[in-house]
């Protein structure tokens, strides 16, 4: 695998268990850490996003 991919799939695992901690606990680490919705937050969450949507392509690409 290529450095873009694996860091997609780091990004991807680390909003995934954000998520979860959301869903389990009422706890958003991102916001925590960073401020809600703050413009570093946003950041964060676009760039994670942007992971999952590249690992979509690369996904669909091996097919």
């Amino acid at each position: 695998m290529k450095f873009w991919e694996w860091l997609a799939i780091i990004l991807i695992i680390i909003g995934a268990l954000n998520w979860g901690s959301i869903g389990f606990f009422r706890f958003d680490f991102v916001a925590f850490v960073f401020g809600t919705l703050s413009v570093v937050s946003r950041v964060i969450y676009a760039v994670i996003g942007l992971a999952g949507i590249y690992f979509i392509i690369f996904l669909v690409e091996k097919e």
